[in-house]
């Protein structure tokens, strides 16, 4: 019979080291925490997009490549760590910088009818994924005398460093080549701008050019957005001494936004869950398990490192 020697014998010069735990601020990471806010009914599930489970990650749109970038960079310890979730987000923006396609979308659309429009029916424009890189393909988009743009990029009196469409101030439309040159307004019985009349003008035969240029659809899908903020208003929601009546009482009511009546170019038609794209001047998004063939639904990962108001 063979002896098993002594696990000290085999393993002479063995140590354990106990790591240290990582942690994110504006959050709870603890499953009883996390089960108490779905039952409470303030997240849906596990999978909420505004908390930090693995599949609430995935869910909201972060790459496991981000993920993984992000813990080899905090690396291993044995202190117990707290990070802020925007060291996160910049690896989740970073790659998806370099992954996610562009499209256009308009979260509060407003109409604009081309009063001038130089073509008797809408033609396809050819549009590239990445517009520094052309070579990684492009992407068909209608223009046609109807169009949308964002409630926020026009406004019917002068502002100072206001750079969009406004009566005395033209503005470009992006992948277009023209300008919109404001002509007349039109308003509903409540006073709210129903349409805008406009005339296009090429972008080579325009005298001054213009400061910005604008975000559009024609012809569009609509669909769903919703975007998320943190989920608590405090750094550490569930410490008494900064949030003494408890983390449930900590819970931002505004936590998520979601928007109905948005419109989005037809070329994402056939995106499939969790596909990810850059909204042009907008943010990240990422497609929610919730969308259906007559509506898909979009979360947003993150917003640009660039002011979305310029």
């Amino acid at each position: 019979m063979i002896r098993r020697p002594p696990r000290s014998t085999l393993f002479p010069y063995t140590t354990l080291f106990r790591s240290g735990r990582l942690s994110m601020s504006y959050t709870v990471t603890s499953k009883r925490k996390i089960a108490k806010l779905i039952t409470e009914g303030i997240v849906d599930n596990w999978d909420d997009p505004r908390l930090f489970t693995l599949t609430a990650l995935r869910r909201r749109g972060f790459p496991a490549e981000a993920i993984n970038q992000f813990c080899a960079k905090m690396g291993v310890t044995t202190a117990q760590a707290v990070v802020d979730p925007h060291m996160l987000e910049s690896f989740v923006r970073d790659v998806l910088n370099s992954t996610a396609p562009r499209v256009m979308a308009v979260l509060d659309p407003i109409c604009v009818n081309i009063i001038n429009f130089p073509f008797s029916n809408t033609i396809q424009l050819e549009v590239p994924n990445f517009p520094s890189e052309p070579e990684r393909g492009t992407h068909q988009i209608p223009f046609g005398a109807t169009l949308y743009i964002e409630r926020s990029d026009f406004k019917e009196t002068e502002e100072k460093g206001y750079r969009r469409l406004t009566p005395g101030q033209d503005v470009g439309l992006r992948h277009a080549g023209y300008t919109l040159h404001f002509e007349n307004i039109v308003k509903d019985k409540s006073g709210k701008i129903s349409e805008l009349q406009c005339k296009c003008i090429k972008v080579t035969e325009v005298t001054e050019k213009p400061k910005a240029f604008i975000h559009w659809v024609s012809s569009p899908l609509n669909c769903e957005i919703r975007l998320y903020e943190r989920l608590f208003r405090h750094k550490n929601p569930d410490d008494t001494s900064e949030v003494p009546h408890g983390f449930i009482s900590d819970c931002n009511k505004d936590s998520l936004q979601i928007i109905g009546g948005a419109l989005i170019d037809v070329s994402v038609k056939n995106a499939k869950v969790y596909d990810k794209f850059q909204f042009e001047r907008i943010g990240f998004f990422s497609v929610d398990p919730d969308s259906h063939q007559d509506k898909l639904v979009f979360n947003r990962t993150v917003l640009l490192k660039e002011d979305s108001g310029k």
